[in-house]
C-alpha cells in the first residue's frame, strides 16, 4: 500500500484505531486510537472524563448501554504521546470476541481502522522520530535473535540517526565555506582553505566508509538469511538440518525419498537468524508426489541467499549425485561432504569443489559442524555483530554509497567551485534520505506498508 496526498492531508483529521496486541487469547488485549476524536470517543465509551496519563479502571459500554468489557483506559494528550496526537489505549481482556466487540464499538463511534504502520507513520510525520527510528520499530518487533533486538534498540533511541545528522551538519558547514568562496570568486581562494576543504572531504569519505562497514552485518541482522539444503536422496540433508538446529526437526530414515516437502528450522549463528530449508532429494523418479517435492526443492533455491549441496562421501559413484545441470549450481553455494566418519576424509574445510568452497562433516556424529557453521557465516558475508554494529537496511547502505560517490566526484571536481558545491549538496541530500529529511511519498508508503497493523 502506498501513501497518496489525501492520506497525508487527512492524517491530522482522521482518528484511527487498531488492535495493538497479537491475535489470539491472552490475559490482556490492547486497542489503540490516535487522532482528534480520542477524547470524545473515550467519554462515550466509558462515560468518564479521563485524566491524561492516568490508568483508569472503567467499563467499556456500547451505545445501547450494555457493558462490553471492564478494563483500563489511558489517555495520552498531544503532543506528549507516541504519535504526537491524542492517543487512547483501551486495555481489555484478551479474548478475540471481547477485542472485536470493543473495536467495533470504537469504529461505530467514528474511528477508522488503521493502515499497517499508520501509528508510526504519524509519529514520523509529527516529528516524534525520524525515519531510521521508525524503521527500527519494525526491526525490533521482527527481531529473531537477542543481538538483532539490541541493535534495533540502539537505532530506535537514535544512535544511528545522530551519527548521520552530525555528518550531514558537518557537510553543510563545508558547503557554506565553499559557497562563500563562490560568492567572492573574484578574490583568490587561500591555500589554507583549499587544504581544509580537501582534508574535510577525505575525512567524510572515511567516516562514511566506516559507517557502511558497520552497517553491512546490521543489514543481515535485520533481514536474516535463507539457506537451502539440496542434493540426492539419502545423502544426509535432514540429518544436517537436525545437527545445525540441535534438535530433531526432520525425520531421518535409510529409505530414499523420505523428505517430500520443504522442512524448515531457524538457527542463530553469532546473532544472525538463518532459516534452513530441507528439501526433497534430487533424482529421477516417476513418483508424482516425489516429483512435486523435487520441483519445490529447485524452486526454493531461486530465492535462497545460499545453497548447501550435500553429498554422500561414501557413495561417490552414485548417479543421483549428478545435480550439476540444475540452475541452483549457479547460485552462491557450499559443497558439503557428509558421512566422512565412514570414509576417513579429514573433517573441516576441504578443497574447493567445482569452484565452490567445501566442508567435510559427519551430521550424525556432529564432527565438522563448527567448520560448517563458519563456512555459512563466511559465505553469507557475516562475521558477527560488533558492539557498534548498525541495524541498517539496504536503502541506508545504498544512500551512504551514493553519498560517498558524490564526495569522490567533489574531490575530482575540486578546481570548479560550482561543481564542488553541487556534489557536496548531493552528498548531503543522500544522507537526508536515511533519516527522512529528504524523502518521497512512495518511499514512505513502501516502508510503512511492511509494518503490522496497530504499530
Amino acid at each position: 500500500m502506498r501513501l497518496d496526498q489525501t492520506d497525508l492531508l487527512s492524517a491530522s483529521t482522521r482518528t484511527i484505531a487498531a488492535k495493538a496486541t497479537p491475535p489470539g487469547h491472552g490475559g490482556i488485549g490492547i486497542i489503540r486510537l490516535s487522532g482528534p476524536d480520542c477524547l470524545r470517543i473515550a467519554h462515550e465509551l466509558t462515560g468518564r472524563q479521563l485524566k491524561a496519563r492516568e490508568a483508569t479502571p472503567t467499563g467499556f459500554h456500547g451505545r445501547g448501554g450494555d457493558t462490553l468489557d471492564y478494563g483500563v483506559a489511558i489517555l495520552f494528550k498531544a503532543p506528549a504521546s507516541y504519535t504526537g496526537e491524542d492517543v487512547l489505549e483501551l486495555h481489555c481482556h484478551g479474548g478475540p470476541v471481547i477485542m472485536d466487540s470493543v473495536l467495533a464499538e470504537v469504529t461505530a463511534l467514528g474511528a477508522d481502522l488503521a493502515r499497517p504502520g499508520e501509528f508510526t507513520e504519524r509519529a514520523f510525520l509529527n516529528g516524534k522520530m525520524d525515519l531510521t527510528q521508525a524503521e527500527a520499530v519494525a526491526d525490533l518487533i521482527n527481531s529473531q535473535t537477542e543481538i538483532a533486538a539490541r541493535s534495533a534498540i540502539k537505532s530506535l533511541v537514535g544512535d544511528f540517526s545522530r551519527e548521520i545528522s552530525e555528518l550531514s551538519s558537518d557537510l553543510g558547514d563545508l558547503r557554506v565555506l565553499v559557497e562563500a568562496n563562490i560568492d567572492f570568486s573574484e578574490e583568490p581562494v587561500r591555500d589554507i582553505e583549499n587544504r581544509q576543504i580537501k582534508k574535510k572531504i577525505e575525512e567524510f569519505k572515511l567516516i562514511i566508509g566506516e559507517l557502511i562497514d558497520r552497517s553491512k552485518p546490521g543489514e543481515l541482522l535485520s533481514t536474516g538469511a535463507e539457506v537451502v539444503l539440496i542434493g540426492a536422496p539419502n545423502v544426509g540433508k535432514s540429518s544436517l538440518l537436525n545437527a545445525l538446529a540441535r534438535a530433531e526437526r526432520a525425520i531421518v530414515t535409510a529409505t530414499p525419498g523420505t523428505t517430500r516437502d520443504l522442512l524448515e528450522a531457524t538457527i542463530s549463528l553469532e546473532g544472525l537468524a538463518i532459516r534452513l530449508i530441507d528439501t526433497a532429494g534430487i533424482r529421477n523418479s516417476e513418483d508424482e508426489i516425489e516429483a512435486e517435492g523435487m520441483r519445490r526443492a529447485i524452486k526454493a533455491t531461486e530465492r535462497a541467499d545460499l545453497v548447501v549441496e550435500v553429498r554422500d562421501d561414501s557413495q561417490v559413484d552414485s548417479e543421483d549425485l549428478n545435480t550439476t545441470g540444475n540452475d541452483f549450481c549457479k547460485k552462491r553455494k557450499i559443497v558439503v561432504y557428509n558421512k566422512c566418519d565412514l570414509t576417513g576424509r579429514a573433517f573441516g574445510e576441504s578443497e574447493d569443489q567445482d569452484g565452490f568452497p567445501a566442508v567435510a562433516i559427519s551430521a550424525t556424529t556432529r564432527q565438522g559442524i563448527e567448520a560448517m557453521e563458519r563456512a555459512l557465516q563466511e559465505q553469507l558475508g557475516y562475521q558477527g555483530a560488533r558492539e557498534d554494529t548498525i541495524m541498517a537496511r539496504r536503502r541506508h547502505i545504498e544512500a551512504m554509497q551514493h553519498a560517498s560517490s558524490h564526495l569522490l566526484q567533489a574531490a575530482v571536481n575540486f578546481e570548479s567551485l560550482d561543481l564542488l558545491a553541487e556534489e557536496l549538496r548531493l552528498a548531503q541530500k543522500e544522507l537526508g534520505k536515511i533519516t527522512g529529511e529528504t524523502t518521497t511519498e512512495d518511499l514512505l508508503g513502501d516502508i510503512f506498508s511492511t509494518f503490522c497493523i496497530g504499530k
